[in-house]
């Protein structure tokens, strides 16, 4: 790469002077509201969704920082890259703190967070969730393919798979698949979203662990995303696609347990 001029350096400070201010005003905004949060547990849990809103805002924010310095200066900006990063975690520990991020718990264990987060339309729902995922997609893709955090970005896949399906009500979602109640479109958008982010994180723990860190705790990480999933479908009268999750979970398990066997094996056998 060739040396970056003073004028071009120059014309980067100054465009993103703005924006540090910005991000300066949120994080301050974010540190005031957890500051009430603690002291006040009224309303806790629509202000950490607020939160939550705002830190996905934040992380396009940095996005954008990172598109500025490719265009101005020629390179990406691995700490703007990294802070985007962060703030996807922060945003998904926001929604871990109002609905669990619990992968397969049955939906009785958090109902009562729903109940506190009644007025929290489903089309409300849809558009945060959407925007975290998309954000986090674009965190990916702003890193490449070969960065050193690659991996782990599949506990954050994880994670954000796990608020998106507990974020959803579903003691009242089925009622509301009916497309005269208000809402319709986006709660079935919503649906889809979890659906897919469950198998996405499923398949990616699946990856890492063959790839990467051969832990037969990542391998029951992707098995528990399929029961999930499983369960999600049972609840919404999908049988047969729930029967599909099954027999995939089925072949998943066997290879996992033939995994075990030969690991403990190799590992029982010494040297003569």
């Amino acid at each position: 790469m060739g040396k970056i001029s003073t004028e071009a350096k120059n014309t980067y400070a100054e465009k993103v002077r703005g924006y540090k201010q910005e991000i300066e005003q949120i994080l301050s905004r974010e540190k005031n509201i957890l500051q009430v949060v603690e002291r006040d547990q009224q309303g806790r849990e629509y202000k950490l969704i607020a939160l939550a809103e705002e830190r996905a805002n934040l992380a396009s924010l940095y996005l954008l920082l990172n598109r500025i310095s490719i265009a101005l200066l020629g390179m990406k900006s691995e700490p703007f890259l990294n802070d985007a990063r962060k703030s996807c975690y922060e945003a998904i520990i926001h929604l871990e703190n109002v609905v669990t991020g619990r992968i397969d718990a049955p939906f009785s264990d958090y109902e009562q967070a729903h109940e506190a987060i009644e007025g929290f339309t489903d089309p409300e729902r849809y558009d945060l969730v959407r925007k975290i995922g998309l954000t986090i997609q674009g965190v990916e893709r702003g890193f490449g393919d070969n960065s050193k955090w690659k991996w782990s970005f599949v506990e954050l896949e994880g994670r954000f798979a796990a608020v998106s399906k507990n974020i959803i009500n579903l003691k009242s979602v089925v009622a509301g698949l009916d497309p005269r109640v208000d809402g319709y479109r986006e709660r079935l958008k919503l649906l889809n979203l979890a659906k897919r982010w469950l198998m996405i994180a499923a398949d990616r723990y699946r990856e890492k662990y063959e790839l990467s860190t051969t832990r037969i705790d990542d391998f029951k990480t992707a098995i528990a995303f399929l029961a999930a999933l499983r369960r999600l479908h049972m609840m919404l009268g999908e049988n047969d696609q729930a029967e599909q999750i099954r027999k995939k979970a089925d072949v998943w398990k066997a290879k996992m347990e033939d995994d075990e066997k030969r690991l403990q094996n190799s590992g029982s056998q010494k040297p003569g």
